[in-house]
């Protein structure tokens, strides 16, 4: 079937019950809903906290349980929790009456769909924590992101994060003007977080050492190609992705320039590697030739079918991505890489000094040519499918209205 999709912004048109009761609700507001921003600063402080909790373990280690980074990253579900509950409450009982017809119904409660998933997501949060905290006592530090209160703990993020992006959205698709053109800018954000999120869980896979690796383009067409292409496609700007990706490095840059300037010291053995202070996570994907990639292709690619449009930004997806972070790989192993800008001068306190990354060395999972391409034959054929899965859930987005 064709997709005849055009890039404007979409208009907000009838949709799931739609009335004039809600376009004159929001045809009357001029300014983000309180509750809209609480849910983006949660959204932030989960991600701040994760990746500089990632740090603590790499330059400290666990030596304790209500460190600043877990605070920082449960704040995420109170937040969630409170601005979302609210929003329920306030939509069931009366006090925002202009909401009721642009919400669903739950458990005898009312309120827009993605308030419900970020309450769902602030309870799994919050869950967690003892959970976690059992875990660290029974089993000691942890060297792996996906441990099961891990698990738990990213399973309430993510649904945060995804309620958060329905907000906006619920609230983007019926809206016009100014207040539209905000929205837009946050549901970027949430894209970029989104990105954030799916690189942390990917986090084991993201290291310079595994750029000439065919594993590591495997694993990235897996967990990317779905929100770059679906986060551009839903939000009808012409630069949508690249927006969203260029939020993501400039978040990540300030990650790996920030944290190293504060002092850190390990507090668990054994220390293979002197640390001085925060490891910053690794130099940012350079996602945004890509991103390029894929608006680009969207213009030119409009009146298609979508699985055409798939294959076309499968292909773009890894051949751009395999263009830039090859060479850019054997840049970040070498003397010039090798300070505060790039950080690849940084090694964790439990980096053996006989592994390859101590050393500067590419290490390929894929011992021949052959496993190498047959890798990359499958990192392209899921970067056609999350692609595919992606515009999908882009089409679906634009039509969101509760």
């Amino acid at each position: 079937m064709a997709n005849s999709a055009t890039f404007p912004s979409p208009a907000p048109t009838p949709a799931f019950g739609h009335t004039r009761v809600q376009s004159r609700a929001l045809d009357d507001a001029t300014t983000v809903p309180w509750y809209i921003w609480c849910a983006v600063a949660a959204v932030t402080s989960a991600m701040v906290g994760a990746h500089w909790d990632i740090s603590w373990h790499r330059s400290i280690g666990r030596d304790a349980f209500l460190t600043p980074a877990h605070i920082a990253i449960y704040l995420c579900g109170i937040l969630a929790g409170l601005s979302c509950g609210y929003l329920i409450l306030a939509t069931t009982f009366g006090r925002l009456p202009e909401l009721r017809p642009a919400s669903v119904k739950m458990w005898g409660f009312r309120g827009p769909l993605g308030a419900f998933i970020s309450a769902w997501g602030g309870v799994a949060m919050i869950t967690s924590a003892p959970f976690d905290n059992w875990w660290h006592n029974a089993y000691g530090l942890d060297v792996k992101v996906l441990s099961p209160p891990h698990v738990v703990l990213i399973a309430g993020v993510f649904a945060v994060e995804m309620g958060t992006l329905m907000l906006i959205l619920a609230f983007m698709n019926r809206s016009s003007g100014a207040l539209r053109k905000t929205l837009e800018w946050l549901f970027l954000y949430l894209g970029a977080m989104i990105l954030v999120l799916m690189l942390i869980l990917t986090f084991e896979y993201c290291f310079r050492s595994l750029y000439h690796s065919a594993l590591f383009y495997r694993v990235m067409s897996m967990a990317l190609p779905a929100v770059i292409a679906g986060v551009g496609y839903a939000s009808g700007r012409r630069w949508a992705s690249t927006a969203s990706a260029a939020i993501y490095m400039g978040f990540m840059l300030a990650l790996c320039w920030i944290l190293p300037l504060f002092p850190a010291q390990p507090k668990l053995g054994p220390v293979y590697h002197e640390v001085h202070q925060f490891i910053p996570p690794p130099f940012p994907l350079l996602l945004i030739v890509p991103a390029i990639a894929l608006d680009l292709l969207r213009r030119r690619t409009a009146s298609w079918a979508r699985w055409q449009q798939a294959v076309a930004g499968g292909v773009a997806f890894l051949g751009t991505l395999w263009a830039v972070q090859w060479p850019f790989g054997t840049f970040l192993m070498s003397p010039g890489a090798r300070n505060w800008i790039f950080g690849s001068g940084f090694f964790d306190y439990l980096t053996r000094p006989d592994s390859p990354y101590a050393h500067n060395l590419f290490f390929s999972v894929e011992k021949t040519a052959e496993q190498f391409w047959t890798s990359m034959a499958w990192a392209l054929v899921f970067a056609i499918l999350t692609t595919w899965l992606g515009l999908a859930w882009g089409s679906w987005m634009r039509r969101v209205q509760r």
